[in-house]
């Protein structure tokens, strides 16, 4: 019988573990490029749909919006359908969204498919779930960081890489400038269609199989796991914890392009090069997090990993007041670097606590968990539509936010039951492969 890895090698790709660990962080990866495509191409989008400030802010909105249903219907689905199939299901539907937001011709219609493309940030969910089934107690905060970060990377990728794409349409005479967005967004959604062939045919819901192919032996506990997952204190404190870091992420993702091109003038493709930078972090601070997290969990345990995760999140907050302040281009790159590291750090290092709060719900808690990002980029998404307060100090604002987030998670005490306490403290590789 095959047991999660107590090791996790990235330079390997032999086991059903580590070929879904693969194949999982790549298609968050690819996600990002449906979900944040537009983002960087919305100074185009504004310009030919007349959008004022506020109709972009609702359309950033709409963007997360969805997002928060489709990840509790989503961690539910893992516990119950499988990660295989849930993720294979969404590519293909989040993919018709994506390939036909080129058809939108108002404000109207462009916001209902932004809101309907955000379906896709619901794959995170499946991403974490399916990772932490496959890895032991001793590594997994580390595979969950690590399949996250390279997954995230996808959104500065993407930020760089999709006006590269619709400028190489407009140089090969297929479409003029001001509709390239339009032809650039099949690309992303071509890609989805693909992920979702190669998730169906080469990855495993568990290390054994399928669930319909092996004899489940929880499957009583799995019902009502999502009713168990809202009662425990502990979803809830790492939900607000996920939204002051994972939610101010996807924020930088939608904004950070339009934010360069006002306040520092910058051309649409260089723009989204800086813009880039903040989600190139992603190869390795959300993994420093959960290693982080991981070494600090095996001598003090959850209570450990909370004040690690509390500490992340105060720094974030004052990299962000740090960001609000910068009146040069170069002092924006080097605080948005700091605080996009200890962004980073707290993304990996919540998700390195989730699979501790309840082994038999972690498909919920998980859902539960992002859902919460997304409901904070949701809450900050009105400071950057409201009229009296520019992107400047919208960020200054949520700086503090951020900060004040890190002392409630400080003061809450995380604890765990003696089961899983032992589980993370243990040194054994054999025995956490039991756990």
């Amino acid at each position: 019988m095959n047991q999660p890895l107590a090791k996790l090698n990235i330079f390997s790709g032999k086991g059903i573990q580590m070929r879904t660990f693969h194949i999982t962080w790549l298609t968050f990866f690819f996600c990002f490029f449906g979900w944040f495509g537009i983002a960087p191409l919305m100074p185009i989008v504004r310009e030919q749909l007349h959008l004022t400030k506020e109709q972009v802010g609702n359309i950033t909105i709409a963007s997360v919006s969805a997002t928060i249903i489709a990840r509790l219907i989503i961690g539910r689905l893992c516990d119950t359908l499988g990660p295989r199939l849930s993720y294979t299901i969404l590519l293909v539907i989040g993919a018709i969204p994506v390939m036909c937001i080129g058809f939108a011709n108002s404000y109207e219609s462009f916001l209902l498919f932004r809101l309907i493309i955000g379906i896709i940030g619901a794959s995170f969910v499946i991403t974490q779930f399916h990772t932490s089934v496959m890895f032991a107690p001793n590594v997994v905060g580390t595979a969950n960081a690590v399949a996250g970060g390279w997954g995230n990377l996808g959104g500065g990728i993407t930020q760089i890489a999709m006006p590269l794409i619709a400028a190489a349409f407009v140089g090969a005479g297929y479409i003029d400038k001001a509709n390239s967005w339009r032809i650039a967004m099949i690309v992303p959604g071509v890609i989805l269609l693909i992920m979702a062939f190669l998730y169906y045919r080469f990855t495993k819901d568990t290390p054994n199989g399928n669930y319909n192919e092996i004899k489940r032996q929880t499957k009583e506990k799995k019902k009502g796991t999502f009713v168990i997952a809202l009662k425990d204190y502990r979803t809830w404190v790492l939900a607000i914890a996920y939204a002051a870091c994972f939610g101010i992420e996807i924020t930088v993702d939608n904004v950070a392009a339009t934010y360069f091109v006002d306040n520092f003038k910058a051309s649409i493709i260089m723009a989204g090069a800086l813009a880039s930078i903040f989600g190139f972090m992603n190869i390795f601070a959300r993994a420093l997090g959960g290693i982080f997290s991981d070494k600090v969990g095996k001598i003090y345990g959850l209570r450990g990993k909370g004040l690690l995760l509390a500490g992340f999140l105060v720094l974030e907050g004052i990299g962000i007041i740090l960001f609000a302040k910068a009146g040069t281009l170069p002092m924006a790159i080097v605080s948005m670097l700091i605080f996009a590291l200890f962004l980073k750090m707290a993304n990996g290092g919540t998700y390195s606590i989730v699979p501790f709060v309840n082994k038999d719900a972690i498909g919920s808690v998980a859902g539960i968990v992002g859902a919460g990002g997304n409901i904070g980029a949701m809450l900050v998404g009105f400071l950057f539509k409201s009229k009296n307060i520019s992107y400047s100090q919208a960020f200054y604002y949520i700086g503090i936010g951020v900060a004040v987030v890190g002392l409630v998670v400080l003061v809450t005490h995380l604890r765990t039951s003696n089961k899983v306490q032992s589980a993370t403290n243990i040194k054994d590789d054999a025995a956490l492969a039991r756990a």
